[in-house]
């Protein structure tokens, strides 16, 4: 796709996963065990032959750069292509300013030297697959100014609070965007996703920043509904929004679901990622391991139900561990039980004999934490 090339925005600043991103931004969030939630649209985007992405960073950057690197793991081609990190943050002014918009002011410039005549915008913090080739084709064919990607779901005054959903007409013309404030069930959450022309983009832009120093993408585009031809576009397939430490729980506890995870991972889409050379997982005797995805390298002794396990995880004899989400290099000492929990990296749960917390309400343990 020589056509149009690719953003990816951080985090809106309205989203907070507390604890978590105490350490790293969201994009950099382990998933699934083995991969960063940056992997994904990166890997969309590869996939669909976009081969010059800029990544947005603001905030605790270092994890998150190291794991770019220089972008080669993403199978971008190594000739004309290229990962570019640009980074903002204005957080020791105010959060507030704290913008996609004040950010992409930043490198204005870098933008409008692109050559390629489309852009193709999309958040790190929404996990989905997607060909962003048929997409744009279907925008072109369309004829509309602007297009974006949603997905219609029948749970939203349970969850995807905080995001943005797309007023629709009968044509999936976009008549307005708005906050979910979980009062209707069936909503078109907005993927934070975008296709238009760059010149488009960047009077968009422009024009947002003269207009308000807080304003937001999807606000911008929402203000301009009267001017420019808007329209949805719906999308199929597993999608999760990471917004907050319960829909970060959930979304990797829902990978547990067979045909859930066989929609995210298709072995014809690969999801690329920054690999870790260990050894296999090593399970004792005595060990008893359901319904749990376990990253290599780690050393399973008690007992694993329904959980997502990162690389390098002890779980020592005697221990249980159930519907919780643990981090790389986690150790669970002898006879704990851990119960609906979030373990960040390097975590040790050690003198504690019971952590348990309600499903609705998951527990979190700091990183590198002895408890």
């Amino acid at each position: 796709m020589a056509k149009a090339f690719g953003i990816i925005t951080a985090a809106s600043n309205r989203y907070v996963v507390e604890g978590m991103q105490d350490y790293r931004p969201i994009s950099s969030f382990s998933f699934a065990g083995r991969y960063r939630l940056v992997d994904f649209p990166i890997s969309n985007m590869s996939n669909s032959g976009i081969d010059r992405i800029q990544v947005y960073i603001s905030g605790n950057p270092r994890s998150l750069v190291e794991h770019l690197g220089t972008g080669r793991h993403y199978n971008i081609n190594s000739k004309r292509g290229k990962l570019q990190l640009l980074f903002h943050d204005e957080g020791n002014i105010n959060r507030l300013y704290n913008t996609d918009i004040a950010a992409f002011m930043d490198s204005i410039e870098i933008i409008e030297r692109i050559r390629e005549e489309y852009v193709i915008i999309t958040s790190s913090n929404m996990v989905f697959c997607q060909d962003f080739d048929a997409f744009l084709d279907q925008h072109i064919k369309s004829g509309a100014d602007v297009s974006l990607l949603y997905h219609r779901v029948d749970n939203a005054c349970d969850a995807y609070h905080g995001c943005n959903c797309l007023n629709l007409n009968r044509q999936k013309g976009v008549l307005g965007i708005e906050v979910n404030m979980g009062n209707n069930k069936d909503r078109n959450i907005f993927m934070d996703t975008y296709v238009m022309k760059k010149s488009v983009f960047v009077d968009i832009i422009k024009k947002a920043a003269k207009t308000s120093s807080m304003y937001h993408l999807p606000k911008a585009i929402e203000t301009e509904v009267e001017n420019y031809d808007i329209r949805g576009i719906h999308h199929k397939g597993f999608f999760a929004a990471i917004t907050d430490l319960k829909s970060y729980y959930d979304a990797n506890l829902s990978l547990l679901d067979f045909e859930a995870a066989k929609s995210l991972f298709d072995s014809k889409w690969p999801i690329y990622t920054q690999t870790t050379d260990s050894c296999p997982t090593e399970y004792f005797e005595g060990a008893s391991v359901k319904n749990s995805m376990v990253s290599n390298g780690c050393i399973i002794e008690g007992t694993v139900e329904n959980c997502v396990i990162g690389r390098g995880v002890r779980i020592a004899k005697g221990a249980v561990v159930r519907n919780s989400v643990v981090l790389a290099y986690a150790s669970i000492g002898k006879d704990v039980v851990i119960e609906n929990q979030v373990i960040d990296k390097w975590a040790k749960i050690i003198h504690a004999n019971e952590i348990k917390s309600d499903a609705s309400k998951p527990g979190y343990i700091r990183r590198d934490d002895t408890i």
